[in-house]
């Protein structure tokens, strides 16, 4: 396989240049991190099945009508995903207290919200990743009027999508987050979904015994992390059993390459 040049590296993915102009390929490691990588460690077979799943929820969204990066699943890592210009907001969508809310609130844990709740965070590491309003993100020119209107409307949708999935097979969605993208089509600009949406991105709870099958059980030192995410895939339907998820994988391009 030939060498590509990499584009970026997050704290769980790496993207590297696409095979087509327009395109990348977007790597899924084993690295878990949390409190912004102050806490950190290698989970392996992690990427493998953030991988699995995240393809299983874009390819539904697709199909339902919802514009997302993904074109598709190469091999047990890596994805071929269409190249967007990332707009630097985390979308928090909320349906039950967790985390930091139930702190910022006071609001029980588990207290389901009067309506879902839709935050903004700017993506800045250094800074924590700060909750900002709709009047931060005009005034910095992070996005425009309209362009939070489309946000918006795209996380409700997605929302509505990802409850009814997820209690299909027993589990509750608490709340995720997202990232959006420009994708640009000669003169034409849309917003498209971007990023992924695994457990690393989701808080799931079992409906019936409210065990946690996300990653806070990496954040609260609770363990069992990747037999979570394993169970999450299982219940969804696209691993089985006795299918391994430890395998590396091919890597692209190696450190000295950079």
């Amino acid at each position: 396989m030939s060498r590509r040049r990499r584009i970026y590296e997050g704290k769980a993915k790496i993207l590297y240049e696409g095979p087509e102009p327009g395109t990348l390929i977007q790597f899924f490691k084993d690295d878990a991190t949390a409190f912004n990588a102050k806490k950190h460690e290698i989970i392996e077979g992690k990427g493998v099945l953030n991988n699995r799943i995240s393809e299983h929820i874009f390819t539904s969204l697709n199909r339902i009508g919802i514009p997302t990066h993904f074109i598709k699943r190469m091999n047990m890592r890596e994805q071929l995903i269409r190249e967007v210009e990332i707009i630097p907001l985390e979308i928090v969508v909320r349906n039950v207290a967790a985390g930091s809310l139930s702190k910022r609130l006071g609001i029980p844990e588990g207290e389901i919200l009067p309506r879902s709740v839709i935050e903004f965070y700017y993506k800045k590491d250094e800074l924590d990743d700060p909750m900002v309003s709709e009047e931060h993100i005009t005034a910095f020119g992070w996005a425009s009027p309209p362009e939070i209107d489309d946000m918006m409307s795209m996380a409700v949708r997605i929302n509505d999508f990802l409850s009814g999935l997820f209690l299909g097979v027993g589990i509750q969605l608490v709340d995720f987050k997202i990232e959006m993208g420009r994708l640009w089509e000669n003169d034409m600009m849309r917003i498209i979904l971007a990023d992924e949406i695994s457990p690393d991105s989701c808080r799931l709870w079992d409906i019936n015994t409210q065990e946690k099958m996300d990653k806070d059980r990496f954040r609260r030192d609770m363990g069992g992390m990747l037999e979570a995410y394993r169970e999450v895939a299982k219940r969804l339907g696209i691993m089985n059993e006795n299918e391994p998820v430890r395998s590396k994988g091919p890597r692209l391009v190696s450190s000295k390459d950079d």
